[in-house]
């Protein structure tokens, strides 16, 4: 079975992406799509092993795991690692044996054991039954998993979001910059690029530069005045027939440009002739602009809106010389119409004493082509422009020249179509603790991620807040010492123990022991008797630290705003409703640290793309770059 899946379907999706985010007639409309970029992960990568049937001894931190129970085992075991941190359900591991722990991995359902002196005594009935294995460093990330259970883990560990609006995406297409070194050769736009098959039975059209399809192919510039222009025509001839270098820069400043047309021709060389489709405003370069891609403006561009409504469909702005041919009307300069299903399209040519084509140009672009034809036989060939003075074409003649029709609209109509934009960025910029403090700037983060719809803590209202904490907090007053970013903290609670890990720890202006502690709760790391208990407002029972010492008591009476999260008694829910929306993009980074003079610029370029299978034809988002670059506030 023979079938394909067009570009045209990855564009549309990018479009889709692009245009959800404005759709609809109010912000919390249900056609509207509200989407959120989020950072989370605060503590770090360890191996993460799933135990259970845990031995009457407790496995300790600093001991060595393996699998097997006795000092032979140890010896002959492949995998062997070091205890980091222990819970209920799960160990987090660290120098892991074999090739980056890879190769050296428990088999489901082993038993391990612990010993502390690397295997000379075993600990007796310090053992478990292994689960789930997951090898992770803080160099070598864990890959993110597909599934319920990974989900429900990255609402637990979000930090914070913050609204990917219009302003903060953009359609890209790769970059290609006015450089005669780099590149010294442009592919002309042409409507039937197609692949030659390896095996046989299809032989295809390539591009100058190799590519056998227009969206591979290199047919359009941005000059140094971030003017984007469309190659129309790259000085293909018989003679040279993958076209010629470029020579002069398109620029709508320079002679050669129309403005009516927006065509720009060079007046030396092979003859370039170059589309205008936008200039790039200064925002748009400072945020979309890359190393490898380059953004289209907005429809609402006033450089763009101006193309687009000049924009003829079907008209023609490009004729090729495909053979030269001889025995036509010697040493003249001839007309023909274009024949097709538009008007007004009319060719111009030149011929030398053997009646071979030396040059051709449209004469009148005319519109409405969706087909068209150059006849140069007898009856088609005219002396003048208004084709009334009638040429004969001598017999035996030969030669033929190629229309090269727009895409549909034409040149200009539409953008993210003849540029084929079938990838988006987003560019986010975390500045400081923006959002009064929803983002914290006193630990770091590690995973990235878009969010799709959450809703409002404790509502079904879709959340539309420029940005968003996903922390809870307790405001602490009396604390003996700082609390430290990714200790444990606890609190004895009704029916058992609250567990959670610090984020964040600010203090009150003014104070040494009074702030706000910001934590998350997750259902790996943080059960006592089955269950992730919630933390009380009780001033009678203390938050303590487990690395810093820390002692602090909640203030019962508290119920205003700090920090960017609003506090009932003492205690504030994060502002994203735990598991709302979806998590349509995740990705497991190295650390990302922060600093309270510090601007995160954050660029994530996706590609859509789809593939088709026997059973069904799918669509997926595959994310090319995650660029992070940080920069120091140097006021």
């Amino acid at each position: 079975m023979a079938a394909i899946i067009s570009d045209k379907f990855r564009i549309f999706n990018a479009k889709q992406f692009l245009e959800s985010l404005t759709e609809g007639a109010t912000d919390t409309g249900s056609e509207r799509t509200r989407m959120y970029f989020f950072v989370g992960r605060p503590q770090p990568w360890r191996a993460y092993l799933e135990v259970f049937s845990k031995g009457s001894v407790a496995i300790t931190v600093g001991h060595k795991i393996f699998v097997g129970t006795t000092a032979a085992q140890y010896a002959a075991s492949a995998f062997k690692a070091t205890v980091a941190a222990v819970y209920t359900n799960a160990i987090l591991l660290t120098d892991v044996s074999g090739s980056n722990g890879v190769n050296s991995t428990p088999p489901f359902g082993s038993t391990i054991s612990s010993t502390a002196d690397n295997g000379t005594t075993i600990v007796a009935n310090a053992t478990a039954v292994t689960g789930v294995y997951r090898y992770a460093t803080e160099d070598i990330p864990p890959l993110p998993l597909d599934n319920l259970t990974e989900f429900n883990v990255i609402y637990d560990e979000i930090i914070a979001a913050k609204r990917i609006t219009e302003t903060f995406a953009r359609a890209v297409i790769r970059r290609y910059n006015w450089d005669l070194v780099a590149n010294p050769k442009y592919d002309m736009w042409k409507p039937d690029y197609a692949a030659t098959a390896a095996t046989g039975g299809q032989i295809g059209k390539q591009a100058a530069n190799g590519a056998s399809s227009i969206a591979d192919a290199k047919f359009y510039v941005m000059n140094t005045d971030y003017e984007v222009f469309k190659c129309l025509y790259n000085g293909q001839t018989p003679a040279a027939a993958t076209g010629q270098n470029a020579t002069t820069m398109p620029s709508t400043t320079a002679a050669g440009y129309v403005s009516s047309t927006g065509i720009f021709t060079e007046s030396t060389g092979a003859g370039y002739i170059w589309k205008y489709m936008y200039t790039i405003p200064t925002d748009d370069v400072l945020r979309f602009l890359s190393s490898d891609f380059k953004p289209i403006v907005l429809p609402s561009n006033p450089s763009r809106t101006a193309v687009t409504a000049a924009a003829v469909a079907g008209a023609i702005d490009v004729v090729l010389i495909e053979d030269t041919g001889s025995g036509l009307p010697a040493s003249q300069t001839l007309y023909a119409s274009i024949k097709g299903d538009g008007t007004g399209g009319i060719v111009k040519f030149a011929t030398n004493s053997s009646g071979g084509i030396t040059s051709a140009s449209i004469e009148a672009r005319g519109s409405g082509y969706t087909y068209a034809n150059v006849l140069l036989g007898n009856g088609n060939l005219f002396s003048n422009v208004g084709l009334t003075t009638g040429v004969a074409t001598p017999s035996g003649w030969k030669g033929a020249l190629e229309a090269i029709l727009p895409p549909l609209g034409g040149h200009g109509k539409d953008h993210e179509s003849e540029l084929n934009a079938k990838r988006v960025m987003t560019n986010i910029r975390l500045t400081y603790s923006e959002g009064s403090g929803d983002f914290p700037v006193d630990n770091d983060f590690r995973r990235i991620g878009i969010l799709k719809d959450p809703y409002n803590h404790g509502t079904t209202t879709f959340s539309t807040a420029d940005t968003l904490s996903g922390l809870r907090a307790i405001k602490i007053s009396g604390a003996t010492a700082d609390y430290i970013p990714d200790e444990t903290i606890q609190q004895t609670v009704t029916g058992g123990t609250a567990f959670g890990t610090v984020v964040s720890w600010t203090l009150d202006s003014g104070s040494t022991t009074a702030g706000v502690l910001k934590y998350i709760q997750t259902t790996d790391f943080h059960l006592n008797s089955g269950v992730v208990r919630a933390f009380e407002s009780n001033a009678s029972n203390a938050i303590t630290g487990s690395s810093s010492a820390a002692s602090g008591t909640v203030v019962t009476s508290f119920s205003s705003s700090s920090g960017g999260l609003t506090f009932t008694s003492g205690l504030a829910n994060p502002e994203i409703a735990n598991n709302s929306g979806e998590v349509i993009y995740v990705e497991n980074r190295k650390l990302i640290t922060r600093a309270p003079d510090q601007i995160e610029d954050i660029k994530l370029v996706i590609e859509f793309w789809s593939f088709k299978t026997s059973l069904n034809t799918s669509t997926r988002m595959l994310v090319l770059l995650a660029r992070y670059n940080a920069t120091e506030d140097q006021s």
